[in-house]
């Protein structure tokens, strides 16, 4: 038996339970795996609230880091007694213990705490994908990011520094834009105080930038058209102020021809090979000290009501760990 948190109706933070689920053996392609420590992210907010929907009763949680236990007939990657770590699904990840196809499972070097693995399997290889497989980006172009402190952000903000790449954030606070500048921004707007749009264009000498990177959705998606150049790349990865309205393809062409595409991590993760190898590159950013961890809040898994709280009013700063 393990204890694991689920829902049986979608709703608010009262709605996650904590019970014990017998864990039993894997099957064919599958993996047990007991958790040291699981990630909190804005996508376990939208499977609970019923955004994204799921059949319930449904565990939650969408990445983790332990111990392999058991591997299934198939499972060649993976070996008893073997430190892992994933992004993957289906959720239900915040728990001590559970079976899962081991597909999206990755080995995790020894050198990588699993705390820190569990914070940054998400967050990482979504930044892995928006910089290296959404569009080709290259040294010298420049990118807005909002949400800058945000545990995507923080991460992207070392990504770009690290690549070359300018990085403008917006935060909602002036501490939060320290925050990103200290972690490689090259500047940060506090949208709250500041017209974003006309901080970008000064920022860029009224040019624009190459890439829009936006999970915050409904709140900055239609501004953040007007912060592209011509040809640019409109990049929206999540909802964070809920669901982006209906866009006319006339208002990208009277932008300036622009480009848009709405985003998951989990089609890209979709693929055995293409999901290990963006974690082995993960894995190699977080080993040269291009990328480091930030776990800004840590609860225990009972306090997983309070987490979601504190995430949904945005209080929370780098990533968010639950501990087993």
């Amino acid at each position: 038996m393990a204890r694991t948190i689920i829902i049986e109706e979608f709703g608010g933070p009262d709605t996650l339970k904590l019970v014990d689920r017998e864990v039993g053996e894997p099957g064919p392609g599958e993996v047990r795996i007991a958790h040291v420590a699981c990630g909190l992210n804005f996508i376990d907010v939208y499977q609970r609230t019923g955004l994204y929907p799921l059949e319930l009763p449904h565990a939650l949680g969408m990445e983790a880091a332990g111990i392999v236990e058991a591997v299934g007939d198939g499972v060649t990657h993976l070996q008893a007694g073997q430190k892992a770590a994933y992004a993957a699904t289906p959720p239900g990840a915040y728990s001590e213990a559970r079976v899962m196809p081991a597909s999206q499972v990755c080995p995790l070097p020894d050198d990588i705490p699993f705390e820190d693995a569990a914070s940054i399997m998400l967050q990482g290889m979504t930044v892995e994908y928006l910089f290296h497989r959404v569009w080709p980006l290259k040294k010298g172009d420049t990118v807005l990011f909002h949400a800058a402190a945000g545990g995507v952000g923080l991460l992207a903000c070392q990504w770009a520094r690290s690549e070359g790449i300018t990085l403008i954030g917006t935060a909602g606070t002036d501490e939060k834009c320290k925050m990103a500048v200290d972690n490689g921004a090259s500047a940060c707007i506090n949208y709250r105080s500041e017209d974003f749009v006309a901080e970008v264009k000064k920022l860029t000498d009224d040019k624009g930038v190459d890439v829009v990177m936006d999970g915050v959705g409904k709140d900055t998606f239609d501004r953040s058209l007007d912060c592209l150049k011509p040809l640019g790349m409109m990049m929206s990865f999540g909802n964070a102020s809920g669901p982006v309205e209906p866009v006319s393809l006339l208002t990208l062409a009277q932008k300036g021809s622009l480009k848009l595409t709405r985003t998951t991590l989990f089609t890209f993760l979709a693929d055995h090979e293409r999901c290990q190898e963006m974690a082995r590159h993960l894995f190699e950013k977080v080993q040269s000290g291009d990328v480091k961890v930030n776990i800004g809040q840590t609860w225990k898994l009972e306090e997983i009501a309070e987490a979601h709280r504190a995430l949904e009013a945005r209080e929370t700063t780098g990533s968010t760990i639950l501990t087993l």
